[in-house]
């Protein structure tokens, strides 16, 4: 497995659409490996192939961390598994149905420390391929739902700081520059706008 450079916002990659995968081979395997070992090095919860620079509909997920910690938080006995990694890919997602309104603060790899809050559905039922190629359908809630909501929406071009208000991006534009000219420091590799 290998940590593959994340892309920062302004790179055009991140802005395209991201084509449909059509058959499991070596190099969709690598690339889901690489992409949840990316995700894990960086503290990520969730990641889109576009923001490795692969347009393939293909998305990486794991919230396990977060669900401790919370559960902890909560004064829960911790799970049997511990902190335990459980990555969740899938392949082609397509949201079939979704419920209810929520609001919430998020953040992207791609654009390291900008947060807005944005508005999503709470409830989601998602269409997808497996790691072994198989259809398969998931019904996800809260943090799950969110999170593969935000990846989804990366394979379409569009990132979460397009579902805020004029407004706020406003106030976030001198850090969206900075990020754009490679002005970021990150605890994990990053290829910049400028770079490409």
């Amino acid at each position: 497995m290998s940590v593959l450079p994340i892309y920062l916002y302004g790179s055009e990659v991140l802005r395209k659409k991201a084509r449909p995968v059509h058959e499991l081979d070596d190099s969709l395997i690598k690339l889901i490996y690489d992409m949840s070992e990316t995700m894990h090095k960086a503290n990520g919860i969730g990641l889109a192939a576009t923001q490795v620079g692969e347009l393939r509909r293909v998305i990486v997920v794991d919230v396990s961390a977060i669900e401790e910690a919370q559960r902890e938080k909560d004064g829960e006995q911790p799970g049997e598994d511990g902190q335990e990694k459980k990555t969740l890919a899938l392949i082609n997602p397509q949201v079939v149905e979704e419920s209810g309104d929520w609001n919430m603060e998020e953040g992207c790899l791609s654009i390291p420390d900008v947060r807005a809050d944005v508005n999503r559905s709470e409830d989601i039922r998602v269409r997808f391929r497996d790691v072994n190629f198989r259809e398969a359908e998931l019904a996800a809630g809260g943090l799950l739902g969110r999170v593969i909501l935000h990846e989804i929406d990366h394979l379409s071009g569009i990132l979460f700081i397009d579902h805020v208000g004029a407004a706020k991006r406003a106030l976030l534009r001198n850090d969206l520059r900075k990020i754009k000219k490679g002005d970021v420091e990150t605890s994990y590799p990053v290829v910049s706008a400028v770079e490409v």
